[in-house]
């Protein structure tokens, strides 16, 4: 039986037992509570640990950071009140606002911003240039933190105030003392809500309370700079997995909003009651299957080059959103199509006939087993990830899913041990297109080797052209590099574009003030 027969037949038999207690808009205090379905379960707490989204997205309901993006994406003062520029950019002065307070009721210091920048620094693609050109940071008193260069950094606010991949988070300086490759051992943040530890029940639940003693900026909100407003009392992260059951409690009122439903489900959200079906992540998802490049077959620049030719982008896209090409784009490279680096150059390498047979010819000889790490709850992912099990079968490598939940993989993900070890060969990850604008955020391009992101792929030209860009005053210039950087690209291939498609939300038609551009349960309220 498809999904959406079920729900026609009972909405109710879907849903899990505490939800049917009562129904939620019977209860007194329904109004004060947002209960809201994330993509998967936050099985990691540490927004420096891991750039999952469901992380992410905790990370902004606790944490706060000192600039912020718009709604165009342009960066914000947030923490700060204000900011001086000096010595033509070598050195800044940024003034944390004033009654800035942790969770545990200690004030945001600036010593406390400075050890979290010198952690985030060693885990961001931004960070780690940013550290390259430093010469030091400091907290000359309490609210004044001070940065000084040995080369201008033109991007600062975009990289300290980043939505994501990673965001440059506040924390305390005792926590961010941790290097980030040891995660954090508590959740404190100065962010609108508290994290409830005595609440969460992994695989099920996480839960938000309002931070009575968060200050507000007093301008309104525009995506995450602006107000953050903590309209409800608590927040209730439901996970989930089956998205029959998530669209089942959405329609019954047992959940206000559902992160992303699957394309299958579209068309019954559309014409639930009460239902509200919103394209909010505006910038699109693109999936990218990522190789293990320290491991055969992947360590071979050839080989890598080899799958590219067997590699069918529209066979991703449709796994997931079907065959209406409103709802994706192929033909898609390094940078997401549309922004101001994309461009046509090496795209023959996805656009041109297929080669299957050349492919073949390559990589037969890598016969050793092929894993691959495989979400089996998360819907899309797991779409994706079948399809590129199977292009891999047919390009003649001995591909296999590695099936686990969703917090299984992210561990695994880490490890550098070979695959027969703990490690792994290739796993297909999904990013939202305003992180992969330029070289500066895109994870997946940087090419550092042990640390780069997970994949850890070296190439000293793409690093080259990276730096290249960082320097260029100019658009122009910048999208000449672009063009550079794609054609290494598809030579050094440290991953494989599969397309761009464009997912939606479903919220209840009582909620207001949703803040397109990212999917996040932050400023919105109850009508």
């Amino acid at each position: 039986m498809r999904r959406r027969d079920l729900l026609k037949a009972s909405a109710v038999a879907w849903l899990p037992a505490p939800l049917l207690a009562r129904p939620a808009l019977a209860q007194p205090a329904a109004a004060r509570v947002l209960k809201y379905v994330p993509a998967a379960d936050v099985t990691i707490l540490d927004p420096l640990v891991t750039t999952a989204y469901p992380t992410r997205n905790h990370g902004h309901m606790v944490w706060d950071t000192l600039y912020a993006p718009d709604t165009s994406l342009r960066p914000q003062l947030q923490m700060l009140e204000g900011q001086l520029v000096e010595d033509d950019g070598l050195l800044w002065t940024m003034t944390l606002r004033p009654g800035l307070k942790f969770h545990d009721g200690e004030p945001v210091r600036a010593k406390d911003a400075v050890a979290s920048i010198q952690r985030w620094m060693k885990r961001d693609t931004h960070g780690q240039t940013l550290a390259t050109r430093l010469v030091e940071i400091s907290a000359p008193d309490d609210r004044r933190i001070r940065i000084r260069l040995s080369k201008r950094f033109g991007p600062m606010q975009d990289a300290l105030g980043k939505a994501s991949s990673y965001p440059c988070f506040i924390m305390p300086e005792r926590l961010a003392a941790n290097p980030p490759e040891r995660a954090i051992s508590e959740v404190i943040g100065s962010g609108p809500y508290r994290f409830k530890a005595d609440e969460r029940v992994s695989g099920s639940q996480v839960v938000y309370e309002r931070f009575a003693d968060y200050v507000p900026r007093s301008e309104p909100p525009s995506l995450l700079a602006g107000a953050k407003l903590a309209n409800f009392d608590r927040c209730e992260w439901k996970v989930l997995p089956d998205a029959s059951t998530a669209a089942a409690a959405l329609q019954a009122g047992e959940v206000d909003w559902i992160d992303t439903i699957t394309n299958d489900l579209r068309p019954v959200l559309m014409r639930a009651r009460g239902v509200v079906v919103d394209r909010v992540e505006t910038s699109g998802i693109l999936p990218m299957l990522r190789p293990n490049h320290l491991y055969p077959p992947f360590n071979d620049p050839e080989a890598r080059r080899a799958f590219m030719k067997a590699l069918v982008q529209e066979e991703f896209v449709t796994a997931v959103m079907g065959p209406d090409p409103s709802m994706w784009r192929t033909g898609v490279g390094c940078f997401p199509p549309g922004t101001a680096l994309a461009s046509d150059a090496g795209l023959a390498a996805v656009t041109g006939p297929r080669d299957v047979e050349g492919a073949r010819r390559v990589l037969s000889r890598f016969t050793e087993k092929l894993l691959v790490l495989h979400p089996v709850e998360i819907p899309n992912n797991h779409a994706l990830t079948a399809v590129a099990v199977d292009q891999l079968k047919k390009a003649g490598l001995n591909a296999e899913s590695w099936t686990s939940d969703w917090g299984t993989l992210l561990q695994r993900r880490a490890n550098k041990n070979p695959p027969g070890q703990g490690g792994w060969n290739a796993v297909v990850v999904l990013f939202a297109g305003m992180d992969l604008r330029d070289p500066g955020a895109h994870p997946l391009l940087r090419a550092n080797g042990q640390d780069a992101w997970f994949g850890w792929p070296t190439s000293p030209r793409l690093e080259a052209l990276r730096d290249a860009w960082f320097d260029a005053p100019e658009l122009a210039q910048q999208q000449k590099i672009g063009r550079d950087i794609q054609e290494a690209f598809f030579e050094d291939v440290p991953f494989y574009p599969l397309g761009q498609y464009f997912v939606s939300s479903a919220y209840r038609n009582n909620l207001a003030d949703v803040q397109k551009g990212m999917v996040i349960p932050l400023q919105v309220r109850r009508t």
